[in-house]
C-alpha cells in the first residue's frame, strides 16, 4: 500500500528520534549500573526497550506503506553527567516526542491514514508515560533530596 510522502517523511523522522532515544537510554542505564544504582538502571533500561518497540513498529509501518525506513540517522544524543542531568535530558526529549507525535497524528488524520493514527496514538501514550516517570523522579528528588533518592536506587546486598 502506497503511503503519503509527507507522512512517510515524518515517520522516518520519528524513527530517527526513537533510534536516538534507544542509544541515550542505554548509555544512561549503563552509567547507573556502573554507579551502583541498579533500580534506576532497570527503569531506564525498560524505557530503552519501549523505544526499541517504537522503532520496530515504525519500521513495520514504513515498510507496509511501501517505503524504506531510514535506520542510519541519529539525532544529537544528550548524555547526562549525573542522575539529575540524565532525567532532565531524557524528559526534555520525551516532551519533544509527545509534541511531534501529536503533530504526526494530526497529519495522519489529514491524509486519511487511520492505521498510522492508531500506531502513533499507541506510541504517544507510552511516551506520555515516560514523561510522567521523569516527573515522578524529579518530585521524589525535590521531596527527599538527591542523596536519599539515590540510596533508594541502590540494590541492598543480602551478604
Amino acid at each position: 500500500m502506497k503511503g503519503n510522502k509527507k507522512l512517510l517523511t515524518v515517520l522516518n523522522s520519528l524513527l530517527a528520534d526513537e533510534l536516538t532515544a534507544i542509544n541515550q537510554y542505554m548509555v544512561h542505564s549503563e552509567m547507573c549500573n556502573n554507579w551502583g544504582y541498579k533500580k534506576l538502571r532497570l527503569d531506564i533500561r525498560k524505557q530503552a526497550m519501549d523505544e526499541m518497540h517504537h522503532a520496530e513498529w515504525l519500521i513495520e509501518r514504513i515498510i507496509f506503506l511501501d517505503d524504506s525506513p531510514t535506520v542510519s540517522k541519529l539525532n544529537t544524543i544528550r548524555i547526562g553527567k549525573n542522575v539529575l542531568d540524565m532525567i532532565n535530558n531524557d524528559s526534555n526529549d520525551e516532551l519533544e516526542a509527545v509534541r511531534t507525535y501529536n503533530e504526526a497524528i494530526k497529519l495522519a488524520h489529514e491524509v486519511g491514514d487511520e492505521g498510522s493514527v492508531a500506531l502513533l496514538t499507541k506510541i504517544l501514550k507510552m511516551e506520555e508515560g515516560h514523561v510522567e516517570w521523569a516527573e515522578i523522579q524529579r518530585a521524589q528528588i525535590a521531596q527527599m533530596g538527591m542523596e536519599n533518592y539515590l540510596v533508594n536506587q541502590t540494590e541492598i546486598s543480602a551478604t
